[in-house]
């Protein structure tokens, strides 16, 4: 069929344009799965670690899985889902490993099991004919409940010594045993037969650092190298899952090893991890990558640890903006949260890539912080417009989304209605002056209940993407199933974690009234 065809030709295609992807014949068979399309897939280095760590083990092999740019086309053509390196059938590998990076995510995970014509519940896969189903990925360092009633395994944090344990297991024990057996093992959980809720397993040092298997053009981070100089964070801002109480808080990786496995033929390198600028060599390395006459881009720069070297050296490596995340609207929220960042600083950062000569300053923020007010906003507005003065500003502003296993767990969502209040607040207040760029309320509504709710909203987020996927397809699905988010679930850190919101009964908005 002419329009099979032309998708199995589109995946070659791309497949051409690749540098280092791994072909290996070995008896176990996993399909690594991402539940968004290739170009985002492609730019997830925990992914890509993965898929390295799977061919190293000795009897086991992996082939990539996306999902589709168009669901449709393979629907109208009756194409099984199929993979990338071999373009076979997703339905006849052993394994289909799910890295799953947050929760709206979940419908491309529905959508990848229905072309691949496996059942989405576990329930109705008990009769062993189909792969094993597994979830993992950033999504189980906070709330991979949700993904529960759909998958025979959970791996809960960092995989990377754990898919040894996985695969070395399925590949030799019958079905019923290997699940009793992984539900014993800490990292892993088997919903309906145990395993600790909520364990984040942390990697050896030897596996670090993450870094890309594969370069392509057509990627998010195009033909970009990323590798990570640091993993985990040394801070404790209350709203992050990735703080310095999650696994041990930071790991640096020596500037030295970084750099001999940057590959020959990687002309542009990505930086990535919680707090890339935290590293107490950070300017060495960068300053190496530029000499060596390659570009060079950072996932994370704090306000607070940047100086002029730093920024003409992101300069000299190609970088026309600078990007930092303010995470308050306001001073007094800021420190509310523990975001130990100024004004002060942030201006320090717009003049040194002013002097840089970068062309643009890019803010994120978020609003609808617990106790937020329109003073708040008010402060935002006033900042961002002194910014604009140094340098043209575009601010990114996102709801904000309490998230499991932090401080602010169990904190309600500030509402629609008010958060959209704030963001045409904002926006006024800004006119001409500085680009906004919000997200969508009532998306992070949605993430917001996938995020604080149990594996009920897990169901109904299958409900809602069977009727189609529409914000009221979502708002009748998490009534429908009776979700309500947990209240003041915070995790303890050491320290008093201040009271900051409502936690009088009944004061958290309930589903239906967002």
């Amino acid at each position: 069929m002419e329009g099979r065809y032309s998708l199995i030709e589109r995946v070659r295609a791309l497949l051409a344009d690749e540098a280092g992807t791994l072909h290996k014949a070995a008896p176990y068979r996993v399909a690594l799965c991402y539940p968004s399309p290739y170009h985002v897939g492609m730019s997830s280095l925990g992914y890509q670690a993965i898929y390295r760590e799977i061919h190293e083990h000795a009897g086991a092999t992996a082939e990539r899985v996306f999902l589709p740019d168009d669901v449709e086309a393979f629907k109208r053509t009756r194409t099984p889902l199929f993979t990338w390196e071999s373009q076979s059938p997703v339905a006849n590998f052993d394994m289909l490993a799910f890295s799953v990076a947050y929760e709206l995510e979940l419908t491309g995970l529905f959508s990848m099991l229905e072309l691949t014509g496996v059942p989405l519940l576990a329930e109705e896969r008990r009769d062993g004919r189909y792969p094993l189903v597994v979830g993992g990925g950033p999504l189980t360092f906070s709330n991979p409940d949700p993904l529960e009633p759909f998958v025979d395994v959970l791996v809960q944090g960092e995989a990377e010594d754990l898919i040894h344990l996985l695969v070395d297991a399925a590949a030799t024990m019958e079905r019923d045993a290997l699940l009793a057996h992984l539900a014993r093992i800490p990292g892993f959980r088997v919903p309906g037969r145990g395993g600790a809720r909520y364990h984040v397993a942390k990697a050896t040092d030897a596996r670090l650092p993450a870094r890309s298997q594969i370069v392509t053009p057509h990627t998010e981070l195009r033909s970009m190298f990323l590798i990570e100089p640091e993993r985990g964070c040394s801070r404790g801002c209350h709203y992050c899952v990735m703080r310095r109480t999650t696994n041990g808080g930071m790991r640096t990786v020596p500037p030295e090893r970084v750099l001999s496995l940057i590959p020959e033929h990687a002309r542009r390198v990505g930086l990535v991890g919680a707090a890339v600028t935290d590293h107490p060599r950070i300017v060495e390395l960068l300053r190496t990558i530029v000499e060596s006459g390659r570009e060079v881009g950072v996932s994370s720069l704090r306000a607070d640890r940047l100086t002029q070297e730093l920024v003409d050296q992101l300069r000299r490596g190609g970088a026309t903006n600078l990007t930092v995340a303010a995470d308050g609207p306001s001073q007094r929220l800021r420190d509310m949260v523990d975001r130990k960042h100024s004004e002060e600083q942030i201006v320090r950062a717009a003049t040194f890539a002013r002097t840089a000569g970068m062309k643009q300053l890019k803010v994120y923020n978020v609003v609808g912080l617990p106790t937020e007010e329109d003073a708040d906003i008010d402060e935002l507005i006033r900042f961002t417009a002194e910014l604009s003065r140094i340098l043209p500003v575009a601010l990114g502003v996102a709801p904000f989304v309490a998230k499991r296993n932090t401080p602010l767990d169990g904190a309600p969502f500030t509402g629609i209605r008010e958060v959209e209040g704030r963001l045409e607040r904002l926006r006024k207040g800004l006119r001409g002056r500085a680009e906004v760029r919000p997200t969508s309320a009532r998306w992070a509504w949605v993430e917001y209940m996938l995020a604080q709710c149990g594996p009920e909203a897990g169901l109904a987020a299958m409900d809602a993407w069977k009727a189609g996927g529409n914000f009221s397809a979502w708002k009748k699905a998490f009534e429908a199933r009776g979700c309500e988010p947990y209240l003041a679930r915070r995790v303890e850190d050491g320290r008093r974690n201040p009271v900051l919101w409502p936690t009088v009964p009944g004061t958290a908005p309930p589903a239906s009234a967002a």
